[in-house]
């Protein structure tokens, strides 16, 4: 009898997520917790968002070539809401 193949057949070297896409979302996801540990500003935090921003701008740096400008303009409103955040999450205590 013969041998089925694979369900879904993965391209090699291929990643669906973009790392545009990976970046604005590990941003949120830092800046969520941090967010979440404290309600106020501590040396950690400070450290997290300096660590935050460098690998922000290695990551960027190393992958200049995607970032055209709608994904420029996505990724600063991206930083722009987790100021909003950050302002939302103080004024309400948490």
């Amino acid at each position: 009898m013969e041998q089925p193949g694979p369900l879904f057949n993965r391209r090699r070297r291929h990643n669906n997520t973009p790392k545009y896409v990976l970046l604005i979302i590990a941003n949120y996801v830092v800046c969520c917790a941090l967010f979440t540990l404290d309600n106020k500003f501590n040396w950690f935090f400070f450290l997290t968002i300096i660590l935050l921003a460098v690998y922000n701008y290695f990551n960027i740096r190393r992958n200049i070539e995607e970032y055209t400008r709608q994904i420029v303009i996505a990724y600063g409103l991206s930083i722009l809401g987790i100021i909003i955040l950050l302002f939302a999450a103080h004024t309400q205590g948490v």
